[in-house]
């Protein structure tokens, strides 16, 4: 249902004739704290349709004095037959086989009891999460690549959280994307205009992640030279980022917890109190239930933070987003000059088979590597690190018939001088006029003039020109960035 949450039942329509059963079933659910939308059946008919049918998310169907079979009654009210409905009375007109193609979950009668009302409202929460389709009206999420059900149930996790401005903690392996997933909750937030600063807890030693959180006064400890705000004053009015919080040691956990509880703070060496107004979402790769048990981490902390837990899972368990993954990393890394880098579906299915340890991050890491060995290729399993093999080369006949690659040489500046001389197309005098001349100006100006023909005969693709004057990419690349050649 669009707007809400698919496991809560919100608005109820009830259609009766009879009154008083219109009027208790009203009640009952009124205390239930659900909105009722109340009609006899003439009513309905009349005006009753110009209700939302979105915003309701169960039908409670009773007694009519109308001729109105209950089947063309249900269709009209909900062709798709996506909302649950009750019968408040029995309808002799219907097969208990009916109930289910119709979503009929069954027949309320008197007394009402709460055992009985919470059971049939849990099956509407179970059925309305089933059948709605929770993922479409999810905002965008660009950094949170993937459409596996777990990742769809995070996206849904953060669209429902990050408006609430609540405490998150992210748990999950390194390399996971912890704090892609802080950014997005940041970004739909309510304090998205505010700052987001992210600080790593592991990375900063231990006698100066006080002053980092906190910030110093002058001369508050030697080399302290002048004040410094710190992490938390420059989050303030925003999301203070707390990656790696496993690894805080237990003094400033204590320290930490008061700025959570009383929301102030001092400088390290100041005695004025500031009030701060951050939002906190920490991240962890630590079991910090068994640290609390081991005594390295704070219970009452860990509850402070572990308002609303998010679990990231491993690549392992999502390699049906493999592809996407590394189509979103290729074009992070996509050169203008050699083009984007492709991904034979053998290579694919090779990269599927590995335990990918290192997670996402392990695999932007490839990409990157594969991007600088191979820019602009195509990679099959054979260009894959030797670890990422898991499958055979498929198509080895295309490396028998490739021959051996020889060493690329500089030509030196008499070789420019001796292929200017040879070239048909452009005629050089090449004896040397009685004044002299200047030959490094001479051996420039025609190594230019080169440079352009070959582009042309390579259709302005760098690469291929290079190929022609048999020197690197990146030796050409530099060679018309020093004379200012461009591509036409």
């Amino acid at each position: 249902m669009q707007g809400q949450s698919p496991s809560r039942v919100s608005d109820i329509l009830i259609l009766d004739d009879d009154a008083k059963r219109r009027d208790s079933l009203c009640a009952v659910f009124e205390l239930l704290g659900h909105q009722c939308h109340v009609f006899d059946f003439v009513t309905w008919l009349q005006q009753g349709k110009t209700i939302p049918l979105d915003a309701v998310s169960l039908v409670l169907i009773g007694e009519s004095t109308l001729p109105i079979a209950l089947s063309k009654l249900i269709t009209d009210l909900d062709p798709s037959h996506r909302i649950p409905k009750l019968l408040s009375c029995e309808w002799p007109e219907l097969e208990r086989s009916d109930f289910a193609r119709y979503r009929i979950l069954g027949v309320l009668t008197p007394p009402y009891r709460y055992p009985q009302v919470m059971d049939w409202l849990h099956q509407c929460s179970v059925l309305n999460e089933q059948g709605a389709d929770t993922w479409q009206d999810l905002p965008e999420m660009p950094g949170f690549v993937g459409q596996s059900r777990p990742v769809r149930e995070i996206r849904q996790l953060i669209a429902q959280v990050a408006p609430r401005d609540i405490s998150v903690l992210i748990t999950g392996e390194s390399g996971t994307g912890k704090e892609v997933v802080a950014r997005c909750l940041h970004e739909h937030s309510s304090r998205r205009e505010g700052p987001f600063v992210p600080v790593n807890c592991g990375a900063i030693p231990s006698e100066l992640l006080e002053s980092e959180l906190f910030g110093h006064e002058k001369g508050a400890f030697t080399g302290a030279i002048s004040s410094r705000p710190g992490r938390f004053e420059l989050a303030n009015g925003g999301t203070l980022f707390l990656d790696e919080i496993g690894d805080m040691p237990l003094p400033m956990q204590v320290k930490l917890l008061r700025v959570l509880q009383e929301k102030q703070f001092e400088r390290v060496g100041g005695s004025k109190t500031l009030d701060v107004d951050v939002r906190i979402i920490a991240a962890t790769h630590k079991n910090l239930e068994l640290m609390i048990q081991d005594g390295h981490f704070r219970e009452d902390l860990y509850y402070r933070l572990n308002v609303f837990p998010i679990e990231m899972p491993a690549l392992r368990e999502r390699l049906e987003d493999l592809p996407l993954l590394i189509h979103n990393l290729c074009e992070q890394v996509d050169d203008d000059e050699a083009g984007r880098l492709h991904f034979h579906p053998a290579a694919l299915e090779s990269l599927k088979r590995h335990p990918w340890p290192g997670n996402v991050r392990e695999l932007a890491n490839l990409v990157e590597r594969l991007s600088i060995i191979h820019p602009g290729g195509v990679i099959g399993v054979s260009e894959l690190p030797s670890k990422f093999r898991h499958l055979p080369e498929p198509n080895p006949d295309h490396y028998e018939s490739v021959a051996e690659p020889q060493p690329e040489e500089e030509p030196a500046p008499m070789d420019i001088l001796r292929a200017v001389t040879q070239a048909p197309s452009a005629p050089l005098q090449t004896d040397l006029p009685a004044e002299g001349l200047d030959l490094k100006a001479w051996l420039e100006e025609h190594e230019q003039q080169l440079i352009r023909q070959a582009l042309e005969a390579a259709n302005q693709v760098v690469s291929r020109a290079a190929r022609l004057l048999q020197i690197r990419r990146t030796t050409l690349v530099e060679k018309m960035r020093k004379y200012g050649i461009e591509r036409q």
